[in-house]
Formats: C-alpha cells, structure tokens, sequence
C-alpha cells in the first residue's frame, strides 16, 4: 500500500509539472497567460473600499469588462499579480490575489485569500475586473520591455482614470523605468492627478514617489524583479499624458556608473 501511494503521488507530480510549466523565467499555466493578463483592480475615486456590488460590476462595465471570476483572479497571481486590497469578483466573493506572503496582508498566505460570498451586496470594497481585450489601462506584465503610456497617449488622457501596472520579470533581474514623455497635471502638490511608483508587488509598500508636472522625472531601477505603477487624475483638468519604457535586466550586470546600459 505504502508502494502504491508513492506510486500515485509520483504520478500526480508528472500531471502537474506537464500542466505547469516555465516560459521566459516565469512560473505559469500557459493556457491562461494572456487571458490572465486581462485581469485588473480598480477601486472608487473616493478612495479605497467604496464600492458596492452594483457599483463594482458598473465600474468593470463602464470599460468593457466584467467581473473576474476566481480562476482568472487565480490565473493572473500565477504570473505575479499581486494586490493589497480586498475587491469584489464573480458572483459577490471578495478578496484579493497574494504573490508573496507579507505581514501587511493575506494573513502570512499565498494565494487568493478568499471572503467567500457576501450576502450583504450593499457592502463598500474595491473590484477586479477582467476585460481581456482593453491594457490600454494597467494590467499584469511579464515581457522583458515593453512601453507604458496614459490612456489615450499621445492625446491628452481623460478625467476620473485609475490605472495600475503590475511588472514582474525573471527571478535574478531588476526593472529599469525610463521616462520618454511626461506632461500630467501639475497643481503644485500633486494631489490632483499623479503617477507613482512603488518597488513592491503593490502600491502599499516600497513607495519610490509621486509625479506630477511637465518634467521627465529620473530613470527609475528596482531592488526586485516587480515593481508597480499606479495612474490617478481627478474630475477636472487634464494634460497630454506620458510615455516611458521598462527594460528588464540581470541584476549581475547592472552598475550604478554605467549610464548606458540601455542605449
């Protein structure tokens, strides 16, 4: 008997390892990688935490989307999607997708750490949204480089936006930010609209800064191989948006003297 169980769990082990795979230094389910890279969090403009189950399902809407369900909120954390923040998914669960097991959030776990269903609609939390076909706007990236620009970029960007990159590339690399064009309302305190950037998985922890005005702010280098992005503007005023590039590098070769690493 003891045999035979080894025997099966052997054979549970060959499954999984010919369902999972690496592609490009990064653990995932191949079959979900571009479907998860549609999943993405919003929350109110009021701030975080008020939205009620019509209003999140509104909010997905409004871009296309519609309310992730639990196995593509699970998907897209398989590829690095990392979020501090509890919000509604497929039909009234809440919770939220943890990478990497902290003491901030997801109570020491990994995984999706689940509220399960709500029965009281009216309660006030952030949402996940899936739309696999609209990044205009935030979402989970895996590519070695790739541009990020404002939504409608190079035209000026639209009032009430919250977007949120989630980068995450090679264990052993870092990520550089270069900032090709930036012009984002400027109201002296950037409190209206605003770029910031956290060294982390989310936007709790590893805060690097905030920007705002018509100025193209230093090049940015991560200590890990994440980092996220997070776009706001307000109800009024806008500006023509920005546009800058990640570039994923092996932390090995990188040098703090070596200003042309990337040109």
């Amino acid at each position: 008997m003891r045999v035979f169980a080894v025997l099966c769990a052997i054979g549970f082990l060959l499954k999984e390892a010919q369902a999972w795979s690496y592609k490009n230094g990064i653990f995932h389910n191949s079959i979900w990688l571009e479907q998860a890279a549609g999943v993405y969090h919003r929350e109110s403009r009021k701030g975080r935490y008020q939205l009620t189950y019509k209003e999140a399902k509104a909010v997905c809407k409004y871009e296309g989307g519609k309310l992730a369900t639990y196995e593509q909120l699970e998907a897209a954390r398989q590829i690095g999607f990392h979020v501090c923040a509890a919000g509604w998914f497929d039909k009234g669960r809440v919770g939220y997708p943890i990478v990497k097991a902290g003491a901030n959030c997801g109570f020491g776990k990994v995984g999706i750490i689940d509220y399960g269903y709500r029965l009281n609609k009216s309660e006030r939390w952030d949402v996940y949204c899936y739309n696999p076909d609209s990044k205009e706007c935030g979402g989970v990236l895996t590519n070695q480089e790739k541009i990020i620009q404002s939504p409608g970029f190079p035209e000026e960007y639209q009032n009430e936006q919250i977007c949120y990159w989630h980068i995450r590339v090679r264990y052993g690399q870092r990520v550089r930010l270069h900032f090709l064009e930036f012009d984002v309302e400027d109201d002296g305190v950037c409190m209206s609209d605003y770029l910031e950037v956290f060294d982390s998985y989310d936007d709790i922890s590893g805060f690097v800064g905030r920007f705002c005005g018509d100025y193209l702010p230093d090049d940015i280098i991560s200590t890990g191989n994440v980092m996220t992005l997070k776009f706001l503007s307000d109800a009024s005023v806008t500006a023509g948006g920005f546009q800058l590039q990640y570039i994923a590098f092996n932390a090995s070769a990188f040098s703090h003297n070596d200003t042309n690493y990337f040109y």
